[in-house]
């Protein structure tokens, strides 16, 4: 099964005309002739079975054999990350993330962040790849760059935890997550949060969590929060 993204699909269409990007790709590189069945999704839960009633490079037409929605999870995880200094860390992190399931992400831009800007069209084509790769239905929401103070000063969605690595009291994240229950969790930047911050955190309600008994790299800790959401909730 290959599943294509196109977020203009709707319930309602009989028929459906990919772009002339996508119409390449199908024709010419995937070599897709007449009457060949392809499965979209919006990114929303849907997922559409068509077949192609017209094979052309410059407007692919599909007809609409059939959608079916399928339900979110039960929970919900907002990884909020700092942005790496080397850019291909961060797409790892949003690759691997999206695979293993995220539901949205906000890149936070802290003290000791290196890196303060994001190719948001970039890392969205990232996300959407490994959407289609993955063949998920729901693609995550990937927010615009965001600074620490206004982020923290923001109502986390559920239950809100700060990774860190400050000689700190904290709790290991694996026995603070519960199954069907939402969740916000923070990475911090290469050189962790400032002690300011970590404060800033803890004064607004953030749980202060260990990832493991090893140092990680900020991308390596997100995955293992990913990680450690989905195998709680997937059992």
């Amino acid at each position: 099964m290959q599943l294509f993204y196109s977020p203009g699909i709707k319930e309602t269409d009989r028929s459906f005309q990919f772009s002339k990007e996508e119409s390449k790709h199908i024709v010419k590189v995937l070599r897709k002739r007449l009457k060949d069945r392809l499965f979209i999704t919006d990114g929303e839960g849907m997922l559409y079975e068509g077949e192609i009633t017209e094979a052309n490079p410059k407007q692919c037409t599909v007809a609409i054999l059939k959608g079916t929605r399928s339900y979110p999870d039960r929970h919900y995880l907002h990884m909020v990350v700092a942005p790496t200094k080397m850019n291909d860390r961060y797409e790892w992190f949003l690759e691997k993330a999206t695979e293993i399931g995220v539901h949205e992400i906000t890149p936070i831009i802290c003290e000791r962040s290196e890196r303060k800007s994001l190719k948001m069209d970039r890392m969205e084509r990232v996300v959407e790849a490994a959407m289609k790769q993955s063949l998920q239905t729901y693609k995550p929401k990937l927010n615009t760059p965001v600074s620490f103070e206004k982020f923290i000063a923001l109502p986390p969605r559920g239950k809100p935890f700060i990774a860190h690595c400050e000689p700190l009291a904290r709790h290991e994240l694996k026995r603070r997550v519960m199954a069907d229950r939402d969740l916000t969790i923070l990475v911090g930047p290469e050189g962790d949060f400032s002690s300011t911050e970590i404060k800033k955190a803890l004064k607004n309600g953030y749980v202060p969590v260990s990832l493991g008994k090893n140092r990680l790299r900020t991308e390596t800790a997100a995955i293992v929060a990913c990680a450690t959401v989905a195998m709680i909730n997937n059992t």
